[in-house]
């Protein structure tokens, strides 16, 4: 397999779109992008550029200068969050779902 070479634009379009969306994750970006993801780490290790810890990832440590009390108030908003998330999905689905009867009824076949 050839080499590819991409230019400098290219390098620092892709680091920049890592920079500025969050949640992004290297495999993520990459993929988009169409290249390899340790191409990307390459690139984003030679700007310096800090990678985001992955949502949900289990570093086993909390962040720094985090105690139990903020960790369980971090936590417990974070499940506030979701819940919520929850409840606006399950409204969403059931207004999919009436509107899909509601069509269903309409069509004559």
């Amino acid at each position: 397999m050839a080499r590819k070479t991409y230019s400098e634009e290219f390098r620092r379009d892709a680091v920049e779109l890592y920079r500025s969306t969050p949640g992004a994750t290297v495999v993520g970006i990459a993929g988009d992008l169409g290249i390899m993801d340790s191409t990307l780490s390459a690139w984003l290790r030679t700007a310096g550029v800090q990678l985001h810890s992955r949502p949900g990832g289990r570093s086993g440590a909390p962040p720094d200068g985090e105690g139990p009390e903020q960790e369980v108030a971090r936590l417990r908003a974070r499940v506030s969050e979701l819940e919520a998330d929850a409840r606006k999905l399950n409204s969403e689905r059931d207004i999919l779902r009436a509107a899909a009867k509601y069509f269903a009824g309409e069509t004559r076949w």
